[in-house]
């Protein structure tokens, strides 16, 4: 990548930013349900869950259709390369960018510290491609999991909002158990076998591989809790009473 590219990229990001900048203050005007505005500890939550829904919706839709109308990218995960892919992950660097800013100006560092970690590995490894060009494939079949991320925000929404249709959350729990199997831990696993056998453990490849190993353990603690909260909760420990205004991950 030239530094023309790398300065185009940078400001693609940019432009990212500010539009989920844009979006956050729309998600502001909206209505919100009565829930939501009767605790005020809820309201940024709200706001943060419905442009991490966009987010999810534009996202996961561009990383499928990249995927889907260049399939042969599929046999070069180091250097396969595509126009879509590298905006895609310039666009979802803007959104990370965006989020972290959003919990540290609002000052829900210590409810969500786990997205800033999560964001922290995510900025860094996204930036490392746009700088040399490769594994993008890899952040794009990474951007998959934003599939599975529209059911899991929209699991968060109806807790929230206390909508009174138990079907309507019935049904979205075993659609975002399906989501989270094809688009998170499929592609993860895949892509953790094919580092660990493939990737060089030298310079960017050792440090994409760390990252993906920390993620590897994030999404099996992810899926512990959602397992435990809507499957198992005889088996949920410590949660009685607790609530759900500080919390930005998923609630036990």
């Amino acid at each position: 990548m030239g530094p023309g590219w790398r300065a185009a990229s940078a400001a693609l990001v940019g432009g990212s930013v500010a539009i989920f900048g844009a979006l956050r203050r729309l998600a502001l005007a909206l209505p919100q349900p009565a829930a939501v505005r009767s605790r005020p500890g809820r309201v940024w939550r709200w706001r943060n869950l419905l442009v991490s829904f966009a987010h999810s919706v534009l996202a996961g839709l561009w990383a499928l259709l990249s995927l889907w109308h260049s399939p042969e990218l599929l046999s070069d995960i180091q250097d396969g390369y595509s126009v879509s892919g590298h905006l895609l992950v310039c666009f979802s660097s803007g959104y990370f960018i965006h989020d972290t800013l959003d919990i540290i100006f609002n000052h829900q560092s210590r409810s969500s510290w786990e997205y800033l970690v999560h964001h922290a590995m995510a900025i860094s490894a996204f930036v490392s491609l746009i700088v040399t060009g490769r594994f993008l494939v890899a952040a794009v079949l990474l951007l998959l999991v934003e599939v599975s991320n529209i059911f899991l925000t929209v699991r968060m929404l109806l807790k929230m909002s206390n909508v009174p249709s138990p079907a309507l959350y019935e049904a979205n729990r075993y659609i975002n158990l399906v989501m989270y199997f094809a688009f998170r831990l499929a592609p993860q696993a895949y892509l953790t076998w094919y580092f660990l056998r493939y990737v060089e453990v030298q310079g960017q490849g050792a440090f994409l591989t760390a990252n993906l190993l920390l993620l590897d353990a994030m999404i099996l603690m992810y899926f512990s809790r959602l397992l435990r909260s809507d499957f198992f909760p005889s088996l949920r420990k410590g949660s009685a009473g607790r609530d759900v205004d500080g919390e930005k991950f998923l609630i036990d």
